[in-house]
């Protein structure tokens, strides 16, 4: 890696700090692994100077929840109209075929896809583990994201609750709570690293109400606190869940989880669609994390959340592309995009500016996360940036406010620069070291043989 990269006369940069400072015609210098000075005409002597004129630099994107195993699965014809109970009961029988070379291909594919749209940091969920294949899958994920070079937040998913047991996925696939909580145990042990510009950082992540046990929730959050990780967990995605719910624990799901000890600091949600006001603000007062998932909300017509009032109410709140089957796709930029587009609808025009929605897939991401090292462009931060071409015909006529033409415009979304920890990871708007197509090929090659199973 290069000791000094200086990133000269961006033709924007948003630092996305406390003040939301837009530089024009801006310099990053970047020394190592961190940001050493934003500003204009900045005098450095840098081992390396890129010319940046007419690029946009923003903070690279967090992404804060996704299935890349789902990779995999994208458009398959049986439940591209199917809402979230179908779709999951039809696909567990193609998942239940996981392997960890397919685990390490759909990573791969999935992960390169983030870092082409944009994105720095990644969370996954990788909750299922079918009995013949279920050892060491997550450690492919990580082989893989140490590889690529992304900041990677895996978390260590569970599911104890099968078809036999009232729960939705079928039995081979789910584990014991000792099994769960030992694998968990590990994997913390093997790769969570919780030091200032950690690569690798651990989260334990039972799947959802309605396919984890109330006891797993309980010692998951134990040993979670007793190894200082965070907690995360799918919640009122669906109107269906808040029925299983009420049916089985006799309580709605926010009231449930509060009943396990889930709320708090340490804890995030994904997708939050049907919270009611009073579980809002509940969810403010306790500073409790949510992960927006825009496209497969709409994808599998689950509905939109409530953003808006979540982040009023003081709730951390980020975005993400969700699994791969549910969103067909982990393009970062779009993610945004969206998410900056549909709240207009419901909590009106003016409720979701560019500006907000970039905050929320940068700074708000970090702040779920739990990460105060990432997130914006300023001095001490992590050098996570990733840098837009607003010189090209996508974004003719846009130069007005070159920050928010990267959301409002752009059919080619790729970035023309990312930027991991210091280490240039695409540039050119292709991937350093690395062979798209061998990469895709290698994804086909591993559908074709789950698909091939059922």
């Amino acid at each position: 890696m290069r000791e000094t990269i200086l990133l000269q006369d961006c033709a924007a940069v948003a630092t996305v700090n406390d003040r939301d400072d837009v530089i024009l015609n801006g310099d990053i210098l970047v020394r190592g692994n961190r940001i050493i000075a934003v500003g204009e005409n900045l005098d450095a002597d840098a081992d390396d100077v890129i010319d940046c004129s007419g690029k946009v630099a923003v903070p690279g994107f967090v992404n804060t929840h996704h299935h890349l195993f789902q990779v995999l699965t994208r458009a398959i014809p049986a439940v591209q109209d199917a809402k979230l109970f179908d779709w999951l009961v039809r696909l567990y029988e193609i998942w239940r075929g996981i392997t960890p070379d397919s685990v390490y291909a759909s990573a791969m594919a999935g992960l390169a896809e983030l870092l082409l749209t944009g994105c720095t940091t990644a969370a996954d969920h990788l909750y299922l583990f079918p009995r013949a294949t279920s050892r060491h899958l997550i450690d492919e994920e990580i082989r893989a994201a140490n590889e690529l070079g992304i900041r990677f937040h895996p978390t260590r998913g569970s599911m104890s609750r099968g078809k036999s047991h009232g729960g939705l996925p079928p039995d081979d696939v789910v584990q014991t709570e000792r099994e769960i909580l030992d694998d968990s145990e590990r994997v913390i042990r093997e790769y969570h690293d919780p030091a200032r510009f950690s690569m690798c950082r651990l989260s334990l992540a039972p799947c959802s109400p309605f396919s984890v046990t109330t006891e797993l929730l309980k010692e998951a959050a134990a040993l979670a606190r007793a190894k200082n990780v965070q907690l995360h967990t799918h919640l009122c995605e669906t109107v269906d869940e808040e029925e299983y719910c009420r049916q089985v624990y006799g309580m709605r799901p926010v009231e449930y989880m509060e009943s396990v000890g889930w709320l708090g600091e340490d804890v995030w949600f994904a997708h939050g669609i049907h919270f009611n006001d009073d579980e809002i603000n509940l969810l403010g007062r306790t500073k409790t994390g949510i992960a927006h998932c825009p496209t497969s909300n709409l994808r599998l017509g689950s509905g939109i959340a409530p953003v808006r009032a979540l982040v009023d109410a003081g709730a951390r709140v980020g975005i993400a592309v969700d699994g791969s089957a549910s969103n067909d796709s982990s393009n970062m930029l779009r993610e945004v995009q969206l998410a900056m587009l549909i709240h207009r609808i419901n909590s009106g025009v003016a409720s979701m500016p560019a500006k907000l929605a970039l905050r929320l897939a940068t700074r708000g991401g970090a702040a779920v996360l739990g990460r105060g090292d990432i997130g914006s462009i300023e001095p001490g931060k992590a050098a996570d940036i990733a840098l837009f071409d607003i010189d090209t015909l996508a974004y003719a006529g846009a130069h007005h406010d070159p920050v928010a033409a990267v959301l409002f415009c752009g059919f080619d979304q790729r970035a023309w620069l990312t930027m991991v920890n210091g280490r240039i990871v695409v540039q050119e708007k292709e991937l350093v070291g690395f062979d798209e197509q061998d990469i895709a090929a290698q994804a086909n090659e591993a559908s074709a043989e789950l698909c091939g199973r059922l």
